[in-house]
């Protein structure tokens, strides 16, 4: 496996590959508005063939920059068929790495279109923003890949592979076999995950730790079926309000986790302002922050419990009656460092243990996700950090982030002897997966460049 270098000078300057990205820029927006057009969700609910078409394009893409691309599905051993990727390859020279660029195609709902202000599905600048679905997480990563190798052009000094999932936002349930079925295809020196965060617009960031997720469902039950409450209210607590009971014990009066026997990773070096915080997350005036400690360590390092879903009567179809059963759907964030079927155990012997009044819980195991921890201060992390500063003009602040990436501990288990970069276009204020997704343009640029600058001094003997 070839050596990644330390960053000496690249043989493309700054300056001319900024001038480059510059002069290339109009054309990154239109491969991103091209992107942003097509309704590409994942969701089985949603039409398929739009994922179909939005990996196809992709294809197209890349096929215009002189990469082999092809457009990729595999099948599990239990016959569960995966939504297509996009592979484009392009062989490295001889005794220079490969590099595996990673993003994917697909998105998630757009949710009530009366929550946006825009088309979600058509791309729209305001404020030095594009609006749209997809426009930040994670089509803005294709755009970013995309203008880097066509600022690079034929300079460019690495074998790459661009890798384009078309199954992110659904979890990825066929990504490991894609990966083994794939190997020999997909096997790099290093790996660039163009689908995390930067710290804020104008100062980059290398994300070193993700947490993982554990999701279930829990149902509550008191009836055998729904009775008069006016006959029976008083002797027999609803379904709900038991429910409710349950899941106030997965907190303490501080708001943290109260789950026994779930990991904590140590606390960040960098910590997230308060009043940035509200700002980023709209918290409403008088609402109490929860738990204790740095708020970075509360968003990055510690466990998270949120209600994510519920099936209860609803008020439009409510009567007197004492429902007999509801549910919630429990996502669980968890720390660097924890095994997801030791926290979903956990999380399961806590709520059956915290039965109310008798009633009976059911637990229903869903999706576990693996959380990532970098592998220290590697030669590639060095690169990044340097391309990132000479990009942004100032230093990158290494982070974790709150959300999973769980595909990136598969990418390990995999390829154990690859480094692996986890990079992004968001900023706080993109709001992936919400209404009024956006990336900033001028953010987009700059990571245009780093990953030019990257794939460059890579590249450099």
């Amino acid at each position: 496996m070839a050596a990644v270098p330390t960053p000496p000078a690249p043989a493309l300057s700054v300056d001319v590959l900024r001038a480059r990205v510059a002069a290339g820029f109009t054309r990154v927006r239109a491969d991103l508005e091209q992107l942003v057009r097509i309704p590409s969700v994942s969701s089985a609910t949603f039409d398929q063939e739009q994922v179909a078409r939005s990996a196809e394009l992709v294809a197209t893409m890349l096929g215009e920059l002189g990469l082999d691309a092809q457009v990729l599905t595999v099948t599990t051993t239990d016959g569960l068929v995966g939504r297509p990727a996009v592979v484009g390859t392009r062989p490295a020279p001889d005794g220079a790495p490969t590099v595996l660029l990673y993003a994917h195609h697909d998105v998630q709902p757009p949710g009530p279109r009366e929550s946006w202000d825009t088309e979600p599905f058509e791309p729209t600048e305001r404020d030095g923003r594009l609006y749209g679905r997809g426009a930040a997480d994670d089509k803005a990563g294709i755009a970013a890949h995309l203008g880097a190798l066509r600022a690079l052009g034929d300079d460019l000094p690495v074998g790459v592979t661009v890798f384009v999932e078309g199954e992110e936002e659904v979890g990825s349930p066929t990504f490991v076999e894609f990966l083994r079925t794939h190997r020999d295809l997909l096997e790099a020196d290093a790996i660039v995950v163009a689908d995390s965060v930067n710290w804020k617009v104008g100062v980059p960031a290398l994300t070193v730790g993700l947490r993982g997720l554990v999701d279930c469902t829990v149902e509550v039950a008191v009836l055998e079926h729904a009775v008069h409450s006016g006959m029976y209210g008083g002797a027999v607590l609803d379904a709900p309000t038991l429910l409710a009971r349950l899941i106030a014990t997965l907190h303490d009066e501080h708001g943290s986790v109260a789950v026994a026997g779930l990991h904590h990773a140590p606390d960040p070096t960098v910590d997230y302002d308060e009043a940035d915080l509200r700002t980023d997350t709209s918290v409403l005036p008088g609402v109490q922050l929860a738990g204790t400690g740095p708020l970075t360590a509360r968003l990055w390092t510690r466990p998270a419990i949120s209600v994510i879903g519920m099936d209860v009567t609803s008020v439009a179809e409510s009567s007197n009656t004492i429902a007999a059963s509801a549910r919630a759907k429990l996502s669980m964030r968890i720390a660097p460092g924890e095994d997801p079927r030791t926290a979903a155990a956990a999380l399961r012997s806590h709520l059956e243990a915290h039965a109310p009044f008798g009633a009976r819980v059911t637990v229903t195991d869903g999706e576990l996700g693996k959380p990532f921890a970098a592998a220290g201060d590697t030669p590639a992390m060095r690169v990044a950090r340097a391309a990132f500063a000479d990009a942004w003009g100032t230093p990158p602040v290494d982070i974790g982030v709150g959300g999973s990436i769980p595909f990136i501990a598969d990418l390990l288990e995999v390829f154990p002897d690859a480094a692996i970069l986890v990079t992004g276009v968001e900023d706080p204020d993109s709001r992936a997966h919400s209404e009024n997704e956006s990336v900033h343009l001028g953010e987009l640029e700059r990571v245009v460049l780093a990953e030019a600058l990257l794939l460059a001094r890579l590249g450099t003997p």
